[in-house]
């Protein structure tokens, strides 16, 4: 039996890489460790419904904060994914069975939290013939029948080898956010992120949007990995050219020595320049900051981002005529 506490055990495809050095990380970047109320008891809820969490399997440094108010980011189909992304902290392997009674648990927890907005996510699962889309589509499902007043929010794998059905599947579900992450720049797919590819990726973005025009769709990037600023430019124009609403850049983070190495800490003012090209490029929404992740502070962006649909399509109030 693994033990997905020994770094060998958990990413045994990374046993054999050379070791890479972890840099202090600036004073931007530090946070506090978890140790409230709230936290332990978020904690308590996630161990009695027996869930998952990317909060915690990835190694998310917002985790204290999150969990204090209640949020957390569920993550189904079990811990272990079937992706090798040197970036990622997930336990890479063959993973077990589905559990069919998951979804009805995730529903639970998130209205035993009293989640006014959820965000589900999952590892990669490129063992089961629909990628897990039925999976998916069920937990989305059994949540609107245990919190009807939730809003839910799906951040899905690429279904890279799956029909084109799969897609079809969570989108008919009816989502309130569909949300699947470039990661990087192409140029550093084939070591970042080497089973996935870029323009796949891309392009489920853009099916969302074909299939049901009224769904947002949300995507991020991590920086710090070795792209350079017209790469990131160049990423928000594809996600812009395939009407993606919402974009996250976060700084990327080393889970260990045989993880990809951390080229630059991004400072915060280059955050907020990225913050402000992305707004000059219509994206709806955008959070770029040292500590954005993709399910950070989702709920409240949520609201502010149909605000924004809202006013956008409300389009400028007219003036009366000059006379």
């Amino acid at each position: 039996m693994r033990d997905l506490k020994i770094p060998d055990q958990r990413h045994p495809e990374k046993a054999h890489r050379p070791d890479n050095p972890q840099p202090k990380k600036p004073g931007w970047i530090r946070v506090k460790a978890p140790t409230s109320e709230g936290y332990k008891a978020t904690r308590n809820t996630l161990r009695d419904n027996g869930l998952h969490t990317v909060c915690e399997e990835a190694g998310c440094p917002n985790v204290g904060e999150c969990w204090s108010v209640g949020h957390a980011t569920m993550m189904i189909m079990g811990d272990i994914c079937t992706r090798g992304c040197t970036f990622c902290n997930i336990a890479t392997g063959r993973p077990r069975p589905l559990d069919q009674f998951e979804p009805g648990r995730v529903a639970h927890a998130v209205r035993t939290l009293g989640l006014k907005h959820v965000v589900v996510t999952s590892v990669d699962r490129d063992d089961l013939e629909d990628g897990g889309a039925e999976h998916f589509a069920m937990t989305i499902r059994a949540i609107r029948r245990q919190a009807p007043g939730t809003t839910i929010e799906v951040l899905t794998p690429d279904f890279l080898r799956c029909p084109p059905s799969a897609l079809e599947t969570v989108v008919a579900a009816r989502p309130d956010v569909f949300n699947h992450n470039l990661e990087t720049v192409p140029g550093l797919y084939p070591e970042v992120r080497p089973g996935a590819r870029y323009f796949h990726s891309l392009r489920i973005l853009q099916r969302v949007k074909e299939i049901d025009p009224s769904m947002f769709t949300k995507s991020g990037i991590m920086v710090g990995l070795g792209e350079d600023r017209q790469g990131v430019m160049q990423v928000m124009d594809d996600m812009r050219m395939a009407d993606v609403d919402f974009i996250t850049i976060g700084q990327y983070l080393q889970p260990t020595p045989k993880h990809h190495a951390i080229a630059r800490f991004v400072t915060p003012e280059e955050f907020t320049d990225y913050e402000a090209a992305a707004r000059a490029k219509g994206f709806l929404m955008v959070s770029a900051s040292p500590l954005t992740r993709s399910s950070y502070h989702a709920g409240d962006d949520f609201t502010r981002l149909r605000a924004a649909r809202t006013e956008r399509l409300s389009g400028p109030v007219s003036g009366p005529d000059p006379v």
